[in-house]
């Protein structure tokens, strides 16, 4: 039997930092905290961490700019904890690279089921991991046994979770135009982010990516009124 998830909370506040600890330690969860980046850093270099917890209000460095540098490095799946309740607080985090957000005050059975669900996006199942497909399109290759991007000249590209299941939602329809609205049950599932502009901010990041020229961009297509399409031709094997 594989270990239990371990979860990393990240916040400046003990009091909150010890009663999530309680919440998750109480459905199985191996947990570890921490009050500031510099101790994060600390902990994901001694040990595996399979999810951030991440306060958006830290003391020193903030939440947005460690997200936005974790995901140059590591694809870990992270939820963004913020007392700050505003679309455009929640657009940002998911812009920097954050997998979910959750606003302050939040329950305990809703922070563990966004964490199992981001955790079941992040890792396949068996039967998904036995016939694991390459999908290849412009000058790229989608491995979805590893779920990773590899440039032609063999460059690894970090994917952060919403990212990668954009993308493998695109690949697997190519050719066609997708709504807003199917590509939100299609790569972040209806315990995420509802709302028409997170999709738009994974576009967005997903193109900075893969376009050689994300102003321009030629792979993923706006369709105005529509959606989306992915017009890259793409392989599969």
């Amino acid at each position: 039997m594989s270990a239990a998830p371990h979860i990393l909370i990240v916040d400046d506040h003990r009091e909150i930092r010890e009663l999530v600890t309680r919440a998750l330690v109480k459905e199985g969860f191996r947990v570890s905290s921490a009050a500031d980046g510099r101790a994060m850093h600390k902990m994901l270099a001694d040990g595996r961490i399979d999810l951030i917890l991440l306060d958006l209000m830290l003391p020193g460095e903030d939440g947005l700019s460690i997200c936005r540098n974790l995901r140059t490095t590591s694809d870990i799946p992270i939820i963004m904890l913020t007392a700050k309740g505003e679309e455009i607080d929640r657009v940002l985090g998911l812009e920097m690279g954050a997998d979910d957000y959750l606003p302050k005050p939040f329950g305990s059975r809703e922070l563990i089921a966004r964490i199992r669900a981001v955790l079941r996006r992040g890792r396949p199942s068996e039967p998904a991991a036995k016939n694991a497909s390459h999908y290849g399109f412009d000058r790229w290759r989608l491995n979805t046994a590893a779920r990773e991007l590899i440039r032609d000249d063999g460059v690894s590209v970090p994917l952060s979770t919403g990212e990668y299941d954009l993308l493998l939602a695109f690949v697997q329809r190519p050719q066609r135009v997708l709504s807003r609205e199917q590509l939100l049950d299609l790569a972040r599932g209806r315990a995420a982010a509802n709302f028409d502009r997170a999709i738009d901010t994974q576009v967005s990041r997903l193109r900075k990516k893969i376009e050689q020229d994300p102003a321009d961009p030629k792979i993923i297509k706006t369709v105005w009124g529509g959606g989306y399409t992915f017009t890259a031709a793409v392989t599969t094997g």
